[in-house]
């Protein structure tokens, strides 16, 4: 029995997984701060489907890229529960979770020549992305990309490529290539750290508790909120 947790971006999240299938998801309100809403909703789920910490053999984290508060908050939670616990900690890469996620949805997707492109909004015309394959398989690692009309046009030109994510709302008319498809609406899920927590369960790839940060990709930068400003 895993516990998911997905904080990476503006959607807060958990799920209750087992080997072999998510067995319960419970998603934060829209607009409710991850730092008020994380420990209500995991309490809930866990009351809900009868499960105490005691009952769990791992805590799965969304360890980035994403939102710097957002990871921290996440990261935070499942550190204490793993230590608390006593349980192993298990920091899964959010692009790879949202890959996994997409398939899960879109099983019917052409594996040959097709490539996933999962994209995490990273302000202005920035988006954290990687590339791969329709078995998981990385074909690019994770950067942080400014999009302009000639990104991904290497890749483009030799295969049909599935964006999605919030971050691939900036690309659709700047990336023109008819091999691009977007698909803007695909939402973030703890549910959708199932497959990759169980396979590193499997491995025994485990976090430190300890040490274990997120993975930030960039340098956190704090800003003025417009309505403070003289």
């Amino acid at each position: 029995m895993i516990l998911c947790i997905e904080t990476a971006t503006g959607i807060c999240s958990a799920s209750l997984c087992d080997e072999h299938k998510v067995i319960a998801v419970t998603e934060a309100p829209p607009g409710m701060s991850h730092a008020s809403q994380l420990t209500v909703i995991i309490q809930h789920l866990m009351k809900e489907n009868r499960i105490t910490p005691s009952g769990l053999d791992a805590v799965a984290v969304s360890k980035g890229p994403g939102s710097y508060t957002g990871l921290r908050i996440g990261v935070s939670a499942a550190k204490g529960i793993a230590y608390g616990a006593g349980i192993p900690l298990i920091g899964i890469n959010t692009l790879a979770a949202m890959c996994s996620g997409y398939m899960g949805l879109h099983p019917e997707e052409p594996a040959e020549g097709t490539l996933l492109c999962p994209m995490i909004d990273a302000r202005r015309m920035e988006v954290y992305n990687a590339l791969f394959t329709t078995d998981g398989t990385v074909v690019r690692e994770t950067s942080a990309s400014i999009i302009d009309e000639n990104s991904f046009s290497d890749i483009l030109a030799q295969h049909r490529v599935i964006f999605f994510g919030n971050g691939s709302e900036k690309c659709i008319g700047t990336i023109t290539s008819p091999n691009a498809v977007f698909e803007p609406d695909f939402r973030l899920s703890a549910s959708y750290l199932h497959i990759p927590s169980v396979t590193a369960m499997r491995n025994k790839h485990f976090e430190d508790v300890a040490y274990f940060e997120p993975y930030y990709l960039k340098e956190f930068i704090a800003t003025v909120p417009k309505k403070l400003l003289p």
